[in-house]
């Protein structure tokens, strides 16, 4: 989440080892439940862990937006540093009816099975207990919210999920993730379906393209790209993200570009004034449509 500064950080987390792409739409091997090829996962949808059509990013892209949609479409231009902190719990959209459950679901399937954050929710901890929501940093949902998107779109084992951004920008970066690529801002245009990532805290300005992988955990934020090429206010160019736990919500930002969709300059300096963008992580989809759209 881009606004809360006092996330506690977790441990890093092993990376998902890779596997080979079952056939979408085949069924599952014997004994492993719904996941197949994958391993079991009681936490996982059978249609995403069986691949009932091939990874793709409009399939991403719809999920996010159809996530945003949930939370009322917010739009969130703000500078992070400028946003007041809220005073009640009242106005917290992830502990509203409906929501906090939503983003428990973003516990639930986004992270591994095995994880203490599982049981978490919008306001509540692992034992069903509410959480102080002044101090609710140490339960941060943007990194599972990413998790949960590539999870129900069929990423399966090849997605690092984790409930810490760096987890898989330090995957990407090194090469230990089968579905990630890390780029440098300045070099590459994001593509829908692509994220972008920002440090935060000491790291937004510490960590850099240049410093990755890091040999250390680190306070970041992720966004799907969900359209580019755009123009219109209040960049002229640009580009729009959606990202989970800003502001307590799933919201959309725009991301001022160049002409040419970077979001960076090719001296490495971010066209956002607000975030010095460290890396966009490609993602290696296997289609690039989804073959029944409209069947």
């Amino acid at each position: 989440m881009l606004r809360k500064r006092s996330v506690a950080l977790l441990a890093p987390l092993a990376l998902a080892a890779c596997a080979a792409q079952p056939t979408p739409g085949s069924a599952p091997s014997a004994g492993a439940g719904s996941a197949g090829a994958y391993g079991y996962n009681p936490h996982v949808p059978d249609f995403a862990s069986r691949n009932f059509t091939p990874f793709n990013r409009q399939d991403v892209v719809a999920i996010a937006m159809r996530e945003w949609r949930l939370f009322g479409s917010p739009v969130n231009d703000d500078d992070p540093e400028q946003r007041p902190e809220p005073q009640t719990a009242a106005v917290k959209p992830e502990r509203a009816p409906g929501l906090w459950q939503r983003v428990g679901e973003y516990w639930w399937i986004g992270m591994d099975p095995d994880m203490t954050e599982v049981s978490w929710t919008g306001k509540h901890d692992g034992n069903g207990q509410l959480t102080d929501f002044v101090h609710d940093g140490n339960y941060a949902w943007s990194a599972a919210f990413i998790s949960y998107v590539m999870r129900v779109a069929g990423a399966n084992s090849r997605f690092p999920y984790s409930p810490n951004h760096s987890t898989y920008i330090n995957a990407a970066a090194s090469g230990q993730s089968a579905v990630l690529r890390a780029r440098n801002p300045a070099h590459y245009a994001p593509k829908t379906g692509d994220l972008i990532c920002v440090g935060r805290g000491r790291a937004k300005t510490t960590v850099k393209f240049s410093s990755l992988p890091t040999s250390y955990g680190f306070p970041a934020h992720c966004g799907y790209v969900v359209a580019t090429n755009q123009n219109g206010q209040p960049f002229g160019h640009q580009l729009s993200i959606i990202g989970g736990n800003i502001d307590d919500a799933v919201a959309l930002t725009h991301v001022p570009t160049d002409t040419e969709g970077k979001i960076s300059a090719s001296s490495g300096k971010s066209y956002d004034q607000r975030y010095p963008w460290c890396a966009v992580l490609e993602v290696l989809y296997d289609a690039e449509t989804e073959p029944d759209a409209g069947q």
